[in-house]
């Protein structure tokens, strides 16, 4: 396993991070046996959301850090408040403050390594973010921040604001959901893989030293499925085999490798609940895709070189 810097910060994270959304599904059990599992992979980055199961998914989590004394200071915790399920986002300094306590208590932690502010609020204030954020630093329950799903110009008003460094911006990016590059290789076009829909927020994070988080790194479309193995990409699923058999990994290390082999040095946040899944995930974090097959995975997946 490899490992990043996140951000500007001393927290050293595994280049693949466990994205905890599914987590509920697991007895306990078979979450104590995953957890440590997974950690046995090399995987010390564990991504929360207080939205996730309704807090079920922290709370069973934190169940795992209760039954294994000493695990909690051997990883690294983020997790995402914001989200008022089916009513609203909300950034809100009371919302802020309320929902990191829900979270600390069902995650049975002292403190959160990272907090993300998980979609943009439209009737947010900037200010009242810094209050939160000051407040929640100087009582120790969070270290560092980080946002998700924001553009540029979100990041920019925040940060004339909010004193601390933004880490990370977590966004879907993956083969079949890259247009984070592909707006940057169809410049002037009116392709529509040219459509800027981000703001240029790819070449923004690297300028700024914030890592992006890729999340659903092997979906297409908004949760519509995996695109390893759909019929309805016979032409990236031939390459991923070819490119598996001659990594000796799997097709879906191949498209873990894909993402990881980006200059941008992103984290890939999986979802899965399989440690065996997992493990096929984390041998892309060790193959170095070339430039040629990098760019043949690329166009296979439907882009285009203008």
């Amino acid at each position: 396993m490899k490992y990043i810097t996140l951000g500007k910060s001393d927290l050293k994270v595994s280049t693949v991070g466990l994205g905890c959304m599914r987590f509920s599904s697991l007895d306990e059990n078979e979450a104590d046996a995953f957890v440590k599992g997974v950690m046995d992979l090399g995987v010390n980055f564990f991504d929360h959301a207080d939205i996730y199961g309704r807090g079920d998914c922290e709370a069973r989590f934190g169940k795992v850090l209760k039954n294994n004394p000493g695990l909690r200071e051997k990883m690294v915790l983020q997790s995402k408040c914001a989200i008022v399920p089916g009513k609203m986002y909300d950034f809100s300094k009371a919302h802020i403050l309320s929902s990191v306590d829900g979270i600390l208590k069902r995650l049975g932690t002292d403190y959160l390594d990272v907090l993300v502010l998980h979609r943009p609020d439209a009737l947010g204030e900037p200010e009242e973010v810094a209050e939160a954020f000051d407040q929640l630093q100087a009582q120790g329950k969070v270290r560092y921040f980080g946002v998700s799903n924001h553009n540029p110009g979100q990041i920019l008003l925040l940060k004339k604001y909010v004193k601390q460094e933004i880490l990370v911006d977590q966004l879907q990016f993956s083969l079949a959901h890259g247009g984070m590059v592909s707006r940057g290789m169809e410049v002037n076009m009116t392709t529509p893989g040219a459509a800027d829909c981000d703001g240029g927020v790819l070449d923004f994070c690297r300028l700024n030293d914030i890592t992006i988080q890729t999340w659903s790194p092997f979906q297409y479309g908004m949760f519509e499925g995996t695109f390893i193995g759909s019929d309805k990409f016979p032409e990236l699923n031939q390459v991923l085999s070819e490119m598996a058999q001659k990594y000796n990994i799997t097709p879906t290390g191949v498209a873990s490798a894909w993402i990881l082999r980006h200059p941008a040095h992103m984290q890939l946040i999986a979802g899965t609940t399989k440690t065996g899944r997992m493990a096929q995930i984390c041998q892309g974090a060790d193959v170095t895709l070339s430039r040629e097959d990098w760019y043949k995975l690329y166009l296979a997946a439907g882009h285009i070189l203008p």
